[in-house]
Formats: C-alpha cells, sequence, structure tokens
C-alpha cells in the first residue's frame, strides 16, 4: 500500500470518529426561579428629545453615543463629565454609532438663566428588571434566562453588554393579565445577592456564568426539536417569594424553522390561570419540560388570548450560549 493509499484510510477513519461538536450538556439543572437583572449598555442610548434654544444636531432616538470630543464614553456620568465646564458655551464633536456605522455630529450648548447646559436629549445607559432562570449548565456553569433579549422599551434597541449580573429578587405580588393587556410580576430587589455574571444579550436570551450555590444533582435531560410533541407539558416559573412551582401546559403546535418561536402552547392550569390571568410578564424564561426533557423556555404572550404563548427551544439558546 503506498502513501497516499495510507493517507486516504486515515483521513476517512477520523472524519468518522464519534465527536460531541457541542459545548453544552446533554443534562441541564432546570430553572424556574425569579431573578433580578441589570445591565449596563456599551454606549448612552438616545430614548428622545426635549426643547432647548440649541442648535439641532443630526441625532436620533436609538442611536448610541460612544464619544465627546474624542474621549470615550459609555454612562452618563461620563458624558456629564465631559460637558461640566466654567465656560458659558461649548461645542461637542458627538461619536454615535447607528445601524453598527460610527458617524460624527456636533453639539453647540449654551448656559441657560441658571447656568446651566442643556443638551436636548433623554438618554439612557443602563436596564434593570425581572425575569426567570431557564437552566444552568453543572458542568461549565453557564447559565441560560429570559429566551429572548433585552431591549429598550421606547426605541427597541437591544442593549449592548458593557457589564451586567442577574440577583436576587422576591416576587411581592401580581397584577393579573385580561385580553389586550399582559400582566406583570412585581418584585424586591437585593443588588447585593448576585447570583451571576450576564455576557451575552441576544435575540435568544441573557447568558452568562452562574457563581451562586444550587443542587448539581437536580438533573433533567435535554430535549430536540424533534422531541417536541404536541400535547401535554409543564412550565416551572415562581409566584410567590422566589418558590418554583410547576404547571401544566399543552403545546398546540411546533415550528422548528423560527429563530424563537418555536412552541405555540395554551395554559391548562386553572390555578394558574386564576393566579395571573395568563402569561404575564416576568414570566418569560421559564422552562418548559416533557416527558421528563427540558425543552425550552416561555417568552412571549399572544396577548388577544394570554392563556396563549410561546415558547423557544431550549437546543437554540444552548447553541447561542456557546
Amino acid at each position: 500500500m503506498n502513501f497516499k493509499r495510507k493517507l486516504q484510510i486515515l483521513f476517512l477513519t477520523f472524519i468518522f470518529l464519534p465527536f460531541n461538536v457541542f459545548a453544552y450538556s446533554k443534562y441541564l439543572v432546570p430553572g424556574g426561579s425569579n431573578v433580578g437583572i441589570t445591565i449596563k449598555n456599551n454606549g448612552i442610548l438616545v430614548v428622545g428629545f426635549y426643547e432647548t434654544n440649541n442648535n439641532q444636531t443630526d441625532l436620533k432616538i436609538g442611536d448610541v453615543i460612544v464619544s465627546i470630543n474624542d474621549t470615550s464614553v459609555s454612562s452618563i456620568n461620563e458624558m456629564i463629565k465631559e460637558i461640566d465646564t466654567k465656560e458659558e458655551t461649548i461645542n461637542l464633536e458627538i461619536g454615535y454609532k447607528r445601524n453598527d456605522k460610527l458617524h460624527y455630529t456636533t453639539l453647540n450648548l449654551k448656559k441657560d438663566s441658571n447656568g446651566v447646559f442643556k443638551t436636548g436629549l433623554y438618554v439612557k445607559d443602563s436596564v434593570t428588571g425581572i425575569g426567570t432562570l431557564t437552566y444552568i449548565d453543572p458542568e461549565t456553569n453557564l447559565y441560560g434566562a429570559l429566551g429572548h433579549s433585552i431591549t429598550d422599551s421606547q426605541t427597541n434597541i437591544r442593549f449592548e453588554v458593557k457589564d451586567g449580573n442577574i440577583f436576587k429578587s422576591d416576587i411581592t405580588g401580581i397584577d393579573k393579565s385580561r385580553n389586550g393587556y399582559a400582566g406583570e410580576k412585581n418584585a424586591r430587589f437585593y443588588f447585593d445577592t448576585v447570583y451571576g455574571t450576564i455576557d451575552k444579550n441576544l435575540e435568544t436570551g441573557i447568558f452568562g456564568t452562574y457563581s451562586d450555590d444550587y443542587n448539581s444533582k437536580n438533573l433533567v435531560e435535554v430535549g430536540a426539536l424533534d422531541d417536541i410533541k404536541i400535547g401535554k407539558a409543564i412550565i416551572r416559573t415562581a409566584l410567590e417569594d422566589n418558590k418554583i412551582e410547576e404547571f401544566t401546559i399543552e403545546i398546540m403546535s411546533v415550528d422548528k424553522e423560527s429563530p424563537t418561536k418555536n412552541i405555540l402552547f395554551k395554559i391548562t392550569d386553572n390555578n394558574l390561570i386564576k393566579k395571573t390571568g395568563g402569561i404575564i410578564r416576568g414570566m418569560s424564561g421559564s422552562p418548559i419540560i416533557q416527558n421528563n426533557k427540558i425543552i425550552g423556555a416561555v417568552t412571549h404572550t399572544v396577548v388577544s388570548d394570554n392563556t396563549k404563548g410561546y415558547g423557544i427551544s431550549i437546543i437554540k439558546m444552548l447553541e447561542s450560549m456557546e
């Protein structure tokens, strides 16, 4: 046998060796607990305008300010520091991102009668809220939550993570859903009790490293898209304090091609409907389990019928986590 023939055999042997192409585990710790969420944006998001005597700029709602006079800024405090001066008028060169492209414009400011510079901009550099932990991977300590991205409610712009974390929060009450209106969980925040970092804010959820204690023996097998069946399933979520409960749902249809809305389901648990009126804000990320496999997470409600909702496949979340 010549060398070329040997090389072909070795190569074919190599590519047919079985190996795991994914970094996530076959078994996960299922979530369901309520978590507080805070993200600092990588830049200062423009969310509105107010009238001043200053000249107008090219800035628009949704733009992200990243520099002032060639000095990088990523928070409102840094922006104020660059503007703070004893001068009566200043000209600022603003660097900003729009659709991931860098642009520049000039902002001419003059102090008002109270000696204050008014930019004419409403801006935001962080967001805080609540959601539900979906899973923890016990082999890597990576977690996934929400099942959808965190966006600014006014601009629908997704926050780009500078840093962030998930932390302890307890449910204090429920604002029930009704047709045409999605209710919500109300919660108390404990910012100093940090559960983990937020490293990614993606269309499929938020992801990071979980650093608090958890029961690594409480494992559920990962269910593939093909494992999702029409019929009965359960969701895990917290409605009082941070006590995880299980409620029954009925999976109505499966869409394997959708990037996020893979599971259409209806709540069949009268106890859950009585408590919440249906799917509510803060329930996003609640894991969906069917036939002892974690198959997805709650992501959206159908506002015209809050007993119906959508879920994302757990596989979509795990692949994004990588």
